[in-house]
């Protein structure tokens, strides 16, 4: 155990967490430059093209130190995102030690702070990185300090490397070895091991990525998880180097790799812990939660024929991703589709991309929601994520909406736009400090249906790119959300029904009317386009009809001649109204989701 180090790198999005793996694998040797190529550990091609890390990665590096000895160097890495935080905690709780990387042009940033937070939650050792100092913009001197007076680590830990020319990274090497301590366990013990990923292959069922904390796992043993106290029949475990190396045993302080003929990821839940069937430990290692959908959407195929194709998508998707929960919805407006959960904005984004890419569907989402709690007059509690399953407002005695703590790292001069962008969004308790010269971390208390809807697209714009933001789950507060509903021609178009606070109500259809006008083709009859809350309508434009000159062949004569035409003309426009259908094209749902000023 001497020998070995189990460390993760935590940093904010593109601090360049993915490049220093790569050049740590290059180091070591593990990969020829015939066969290397950028952001290694990084395999979907969404994670490449946007530069974030959505799934985690484990590999063993083999390091020959300056003193001679060969260590085994585990490196976990880890999702940069907010939506990820809980699969970023169990990978850390894998580790003894990490490394935090600081842009030496950024700074420190707001997930900088959240992952140091968490880190220490963990009680690890951090050795902080201060990354990019080749840039041109890059200031070490002043950053270390920032890191000092921020974050109170000790500065004769820092680290100055380039990931991207592989400078200083043979010293950051030497801190790991030096800085974090081997992990603790006893082989002799009961088996305990802490899950920290998992994900699907095709041919050998699901990959569990996990530490040994105590005891000797190998194969032929038989194993049982805690939470479901399923048994499986262990029949391969190894290390992660480029490719999975298979081993004879995993050994306490090891990270490694479990094949057991596990048919589904949901089997195998991160946080969980693994024992032996016959001689179990003493307890479950702490922190293991199940992970709940935060924001939901209703997702159609543009063409019904898709229905199935994107029912078999979601569910090859589910192989690898236990957080996507989904269901079977209808809608008279878009046909068949799926009501989906999701971890945030970004899980929901990956997912609409990987489906739209990876086979070929297109897809028409719903706005947003997030799940609300009604308590019913009789004091019964009820969920809701979907406005077609509002309940009656006569019944409701009281509804309440998720709130969070947003953190908000911004420079100084962004005060005010931010402030007023908070208040715009119903926040509360607002607080600042600084934590250096010129740069605020702002803290505010928000709902989190104002915050998922286009909150970071708005701040960074706001802040010309310079506000980081992170927020937490706090409770569920009481709110006066009404359902909004859109009406074409007089009937409501389910897809475009809302849940909103009443505050916001007028004005979001309003926008969602003048979204529609300029969407909606023009017909032969005036087509009438409403928002409304029950029976009261709050906003409304009319889309102009197409108009006939009827009276061009009058060219003389008595004006009851023009009237005449003009009655039959009004009368037919009439009928046609009752009768005609208005058919909403699917850009008209997907304007409907863009906020005034898009």
């Amino acid at each position: 155990m001497e020998h070995i180090r189990n460390f993760s790198i935590i940093a904010h999005i593109d601090h360049g967490k993915s490049t220093l793996a790569d050049r740590m694998i290059q180091l070591c040797g593990l990969v020829s430059a015939r066969d290397f190529k950028d952001q290694l550990l990084d395999n979907m091609e969404i994670e490449r093209e946007r530069g974030i890390t959505i799934k985690s990665q484990t590999i063993c590096l083999p390091y020959q130190a300056e003193n001679g000895k060969t260590y085994a160097l585990n490196l976990v890495d880890t999702p940069g995102h907010v939506d990820f935080s809980y699969e970023v905690s169990r990978a850390l709780a894998a580790c003894e030690g990490a490394l935090l990387i600081v842009d030496a042009a950024q700074g420190v940033e707001a997930q900088t702070l959240a992952n140091l937070y968490l880190a220490m939650e963990n009680d690890l050792e951090v050795i902080p990185v201060v990354n990019k100092i080749d840039l041109p913009s890059a200031e070490p001197e002043s950053v270390s300090l920032q890191i000092e007076e921020d974050l109170g680590l000790d500065s004769d830990m820092i680290q100055l490397c380039s990931a991207k020319s592989g400078e200083g990274v043979k010293q950051v090497f030497e801190a790991i070895i030096n800085y974090l301590p081997p992990p603790e366990g006893d082989s002799g013990a009961p088996l305990q091991i802490l899950i920290f990923d998992a994900n699907y292959d095709p041919y050998r069922g699901t990959v569990i990525s996990c530490r040994i904390i105590n005891g000797v796992v190998r194969p032929g043993d038989q194993i049982s998880f805690m939470s479901t106290g399923a048994s499986y029949r262990v029949e391969e475990v190894g290390l992660f180097r480029v490719r999975k190396e298979p081993q004879k045993k995993l050994e306490a302080g090891e990270v490694g790799y479990i094949l057991a003929g596990i048919k589904s990821v949901f089997d195998a839940k991160p946080g969980d812990t693994i024992t032996h069937t016959e001689a179990k430990c003493a307890a479950p290692l702490p922190g293991f939660k199940e992970v709940l959908p935060v924001v939901f959407s209703s997702i159609y195929p543009i063409s019904s024929d898709d229905y199935e194709d994107l029912g078999t998508a979601l569910e090859k998707l589910q192989l690898n991703d236990a957080a996507l929960s989904f269901q079977k919805d209808s809608s008279a407006a878009l046909g068949f589709g799926f009501r989906c959960g999701f971890l945030g904005l970004l899980h929901l984004e990956v997912v609409q991309e990987r489906l739209e890419r990876e086979f070929d569907i297109s897809l028409i989402l719903t706005v947003p929601s997030v799940r609300y709690r009604f308590t019913m007059s009789d004091q019964s509690q009820l969920m809701v994520d979907n406005p077609a399953h509002f309940p009656d407002p006569s019944s409701i005695s009281r509804i309440e909406e998720p709130y969070i703590k947003a953190s908000i790292l911004i420079p100084e001069r962004y005060m005010g736009v931010v402030m007023t962008l908070c208040m715009e969004r119903r926040g509360e308790n607002t607080n600042y400090h600084y934590p250096t010269p010129g740069r605020i971390e702002f803290t505010c208390e928000l709902p989190l249906a104002e915050a998922i809807y286009d909150f970071y697209d708005r701040l960074k714009s706001i802040t010309q790119g310079y506000g980081s933001f992170d927020y937490e789950l706090l409770d569920h507060r009481s709110a006066d959300l009404v359902k909004l509903d859109i009406l074409v021609n007089g009937e409501v178009v389910d897809a475009l029904s809302q849940l909103v606070h009443r505050s916001s109500a007028r004005a979001r259809g309003l926008n969602a009317c003048e979204r529609l006008k300029d969407e909606i083709p023009r017909q032969m009859f005036k087509i009438a386009i409403q928002a409304a809350i029950g029976t009261t309508i709050i906003a409304r434009t009319n889309i102009s009809a197409l108009r006939k000159d009827v009276t061009a062949k009058c060219y003389g004569g008595d004006i009851t001649r023009k009237r005449k035409l003009l009655e039959k003309q009004k009368a037919g426009k009439k009928r046609m109204k009752t009768v005609g259908n208005v058919d909403i094209p699917q850009n008209a749902f997907l304007a409907v989701l863009k906020r005034e000023g898009d």
